[in-house]
């Protein structure tokens, strides 16, 4: 196994495409073809768990947050210690942070696992944007080569399935000038021509490849060849999750239930705190710090909402609207993901060693 391989195998758990466009996931260190036998899991590459891969031997890092996030404009150990620590002793390292997030089996369901909400769905759904549909006006004699040159180039593929496309048929008019050279028709005369036009959807990356295909084999002098961008929303993907429980519980059995789940001893409390007998049917959670969308939360009736941390005057706002906040932590709110992905990373690649990092810890204490 190489460092592609296992960026590929993450890539299938949490597509890069569901993350926010803010934020800088994928491989953000390291040589692709660099070999890989084990891989340590974390919230935050800091010195520690660089010391502790380098301990236990692991050639990869999953830092759930990005090592590089601003832009860097020198790698040297004082403006970027752990980028060029990393990158001096050979470690990978790969980012997920708000695609894990938005994917399928992600942090947030992990976190809707814990209050075991039912028929859930995103607060903030994902959009995805890294596909496009293109179309191609041709001959008919041309459509068995423009489409397999499509389709060689990475069109035509909808999930499990190749070659895929749709063909129409029309009528095509133009006016070539005195200099031009038409493959049907004459210069300097109105034409019409009886054409087909095909369709297939694409990856947004490969569409100049595939214009390149295309033109290559196209009989026209000046193919059309038009681009739609798709706006896609893939069900039940995207930032944070609401749902029913099973069997309303009051505030405080949850609570308890959360301090459980994520191993905190303490965690803050906004809204009807004195009441801690108020039953809670519909919940909501949203890893990290997603103070932001607890409308959309209360929006889809929630009394509840777990979450990573919040702005003091987002908690007042929830508080005044009638919900119950619970701030966990920022990374706490995470971190329970960690030992998820590790179990899907082994049943993907039994040969590759998994570990969570011991050194990884959330920066703050209560005292």
């Amino acid at each position: 196994m190489n460092v592609r391989d296992i960026c590929n195998v993450l890539g299938e758990i949490a597509p890069l495409s569901l993350a926010a466009e803010w934020d800088n996931v994928g491989l953000l260190v390291g040589d692709g073809r660099a070999a890989v036998r084990k891989i340590l899991l974390c919230i935050d590459l800091t010195e520690k768990v660089l010391a502790e891969a380098v301990r236990v031997r692991a050639q990869m890092v999953m830092a759930y947050h990005p090592v590089i996030f601003k832009s860097v404009t020198r790698v040297t150990p004082e403006a970027a210690p752990m980028v060029f620590q990393a990158a001096r002793r050979g470690i990978a390292v790969y980012s997920m942070h708000t695609a894990l997030d938005a994917a399928e089996g992600g942090t947030n369901d992990v976190l809707a696992d814990v209050l075991d909400l039912h028929d859930r769905k995103p607060l903030d759904p994902a959009r995805r944007t890294d596909r496009c549909k293109v179309v191609v006006f041709l001959p008919a004699e041309d459509l068995s080569s423009v489409a397999g040159a499509a389709f060689a180039a990475g069109a035509g593929v909808i999930g499990e399935y190749r070659g895929c496309s749709f063909i129409g048929h029309g009528v095509g008019t133009f006016y070539g000038s005195e200099h031009s050279n038409p493959a049907v028709g004459q210069a300097g005369r109105h034409e019409a021509a009886e054409e087909v036009r095909l369709e297939m959807i694409a990856p947004t990356g490969r569409v100049e490849d595939i214009r390149r295909a295309v033109r290559g084999v196209h009989s026209y002098e000046e193919p059309a060849i038009d681009v739609y961008p798709l706006l896609d929303a893939p069900a039940g993907l995207g930032l944070g999750r609401v749902g029913r429980l099973a069997k309303p519980a009051s505030l405080e059995t949850l609570i308890r239930r959360v301090k459980r789940a994520l191993g905190v001893s303490r965690v803050l409390l906004a809204g009807d705190g004195k009441n801690a007998k108020r039953r809670i049917g519909v919940a909501a959670v949203a890893a990290g710090s997603a103070g932001s969308i607890w409308k959309s939360a209360a929006a889809a009736g929630a009394t509840l909402y777990l979450t990573g941390e919040m702005r003091h005057h987002d908690a007042l706002a929830a508080a005044e609207a009638g919900m119950s906040v619970v701030c966990v932590g920022h990374s706490h709110s995470e971190r329970i993901t960690l030992g998820r992905l590790a179990e899907a990373l082994t049943a993907r690649r039994p040969k590759l060693r998994v570990a969570l990092a011991q050194s990884d810890r959330d920066p703050f204490e209560i005292l």
